[in-house]
């Protein structure tokens, strides 16, 4: 089995994907509330700053920041996917090496987190959080899709409404294969 290092710096800001295992479900917009209520769960437990987040049907894209002293994501997103899955009826497929193992077939097992360095890759972060419903044809406009936090940034004036449309999409908005984007997401 592959050994994964992840970095355990504690006290800084983490941009996660975290993905279906049937990336063609709409599960986690159909149950958004059994996922908020799974992050009340584990932030009340273990406490975390919320950044920026969007979920999608498949997949969901979050910015946290831990507190100071803690670097322990990693079981925050495993109670997250943990409490989510026991909250909902079973009947996903499910391959043979789950069922021994008495897992769910929900989620896949692994994510993808990055550290954020510094206050423009953050800014970029947030903006891929929040621009990834219009980069996946879920919406024309950022402010059309329900489940992100670009509506409280909004609330707060940190952006406009008409922030981030379909018609500023360039194909390569904080993917890796623009040269602007070589670090963050």
């Amino acid at each position: 089995m592959t050994n994964y290092h992840r970095m355990h710096v504690p006290g800084v800001t983490w941009f996660f994907t975290v993905n279906l295992a049937e990336r063609r479900s709409r599960l986690l917009v159909e149950r958004i509330d059994t996922l908020r209520e799974a992050l009340r769960y584990v932030h009340a437990r273990h406490p975390f700053r919320i950044e920026a987040m969007a979920v999608l049907p498949d997949h969901l894209h979050a910015v946290w920041t831990l507190p100071p002293g803690d670097a322990d994501y990693a079981m925050r997103l495993r109670l997250m996917k943990s409490w989510f899955s026991r909250h909902i009826p079973a009947g996903e497929c499910r391959r043979a090496s789950r069922i021994d193992k008495g897992e769910r077939g929900i989620w896949q097992r692994r994510y993808w987190e990055h550290m954020v360095r510094d206050e423009r890759g953050l800014e970029r972060c947030v903006d891929y959080v929040h621009f990834n419903p219009v980069k996946h044809g879920h919406a024309a406009r950022t402010a059309d899709w329900p489940h992100s936090t670009f509506h409280r940034f909004v609330a707060k004036g940190w952006l406009p409404a008409d922030w981030g449309v379909a018609a500023d999409y360039s194909g390569s908005f904080g993917e890796r294969d623009n040269p602007q984007v070589s670090q963050d997401p």
